[in-house]
């Protein structure tokens, strides 16, 4: 069911951030930096996989999710939601249950046997697809999800995601010279402010996180091993 009322952008943000570090999703330490990804180090660390076990904060969080795209793109923009593997896939489930559209996912790379498949259920050409993903750092992981959803004839020019890291300035351009447009509900600007009223760290940890956001490359060229 499509809520009919929701907060503001800012609310949605802070409430985000709240029920993120109520749930321990918001990890922050200093002294031994988290690896990401990427393979660089970093002082912060968000798990969004930990809002599937949280059933009142998860579906929260997905009507937030819901109005945000039906706000941003329209209320009759898309005709397939599709989660990326993995941590896309609950999150897009639960979008297309509330908009009421079919879901589908996309592989991270070709299954190796079978149809050698990368989009699971069924796709067509012609459909507006709405990428659904826990969370974007760079932007970067996204477009093959994009391409491999553009090469069944469907287009994509929208990606929904929980968590955006807000840190990096070439993120949106990166999304948008592929012709797709980001929504969010949180940043770790977002956290970070939440966490400060909470709080929910020590000081020191805080600002070193602080400084961490404000240059991430040259914080990680610091502390690189």
């Amino acid at each position: 069911m499509i809520p009919s009322t929701y907060p503001s952008p800012e609310d949605m943000a802070r409430l985000t951030a709240r029920m993120l570090l109520e749930i321990g999703a918001v990890n922050f330490n200093t002294d031994t930096p988290y690896t990401l990804a990427s393979g660089l180090p970093s002082p912060s660390y968000i798990d969004c996989r930990k809002l599937i076990s949280y059933p009142r904060i998860r579906s929260t969080l997905m009507d937030f999710l819901t109005v945000t795209v039906m706000r941003n793109a329209g209320f009759e923009a898309f005709d397939n939601i599709a989660g990326g593997e993995t941590a896309g896939i609950p999150f897009a489930a639960l979008v297309a249950e509330r908009m009421a559209l079919p879901m589908t996912y996309v592989r991270k790379k070709p299954k190796g046997y079978g149809k050698n498949a990368r989009i699971e259920g069924a796709m067509s050409e012609g459909q507006r697809v709405l990428l659904v993903e826990d969370l974007t750092t760079d932007g970067g992981s996204k477009l093959s999800f994009v391409d491999a959803i553009r090469d069944t004839g469907a287009t994509c020019a929208h990606t929904a995601v929980i968590f955006y890291y807000d840190i990096f300035p070439q993120t949106e351009k990166t999304l948008g010279d592929h012709g797709v447009s980001l929504h969010h509900l949180c940043t770790w600007w977002d956290v970070l402010a939440e966490a400060k009223a909470q709080r929910a760290f020590p000081e020191v940890t805080l600002n070193e996180v602080e400084t961490f956001l404000n240059s991430p490359r040259e914080w990680q060229d610091a502390h690189r091993k």
